[in-house]
């Protein structure tokens, strides 16, 4: 059970680490959760401070997931009651609400999409790739970061449905579980977005914001 605290504990603490606070902090002295749309994620710091810093933070944020499903799930204190695969998924969820709501800065983070990637790349590379396939053809339909944000989320779920039962792939009742779960949590952390996108008032790519 203390391996599995710790565990949690950690990937939490990894996935609160405020990336793009941090480089918005360094290059230009700023609050980026005060600039753009207000989120601390990486397309807002690539609508800020362009494409350089944000592809850094996006990449960094995957990174924290990858780190927690992958390396930090492995922790080993005493025996753990769940399998391997369940406590990788522990881990990545920790690091997805940790960068949600980081500790660092007042539990007001990023939107959890760049860190699930990470933590989909760790437990089924697959999967990833279908989801970032949807995210690419999404946005060069739509322009619209967020409506392919939420596309990929939702299509991670079919995409493990279709692998599952259509193709007789192997997926874990848990990672197949988590697929429900993760997909709702990205679309919540969206609310915002999709009262914009009612609105008629979310921003577009290569579109100024008036």
């Amino acid at each position: 059970m203390w391996s599995i605290l710790v565990i949690i504990l950690l990937s939490y603490v990894i996935g609160s680490f405020p990336t793009s606070i941090i480089v918005g902090r360094i290059l230009k002295g700023i609050d980026i959760r005060e600039h753009g749309s207000g989120n601390a994620g990486g397309t807002n710091v690539f609508r800020v401070l362009g494409p350089g810093p944000g592809i850094f933070v996006m990449l960094f944020d995957g990174c924290k997931g990858f780190v927690a499903t992958y390396w930090i799930s492995r922790i080993v204190i005493d025996s753990a009651p769940l399998d391997a695969g369940l406590i990788m998924i522990l881990a990545g969820v920790s690091a997805i609400l940790g960068h949600i709501w980081t500790i660092f800065a007042r539990f007001r983070g990023g939107k959890g999409v760049g860190t699930a990637a990470g933590m989909l790349a760790a437990l089924f590379p697959k999967a990833l790739l279908v989801c970032l396939a949807v995210f690419f053809v999404v946005l060069l339909v739509s322009r619209i970061v967020s409506v392919s944000s939420m596309a990929a989320a939702v299509a991670l779920p079919l995409t493990l449905t279709i692998f599952r039962y259509s193709l007789h792939m192997p997926v874990q009742n848990s990672l197949y579980i988590f697929s429900f779960i993760a997909a709702a949590l990205i679309i919540y952390t969206h609310r915002s977005n999709i009262k914009r996108l009612l609105n008629g008032t979310e921003n577009k790519i290569g579109k100024k914001k008036r």
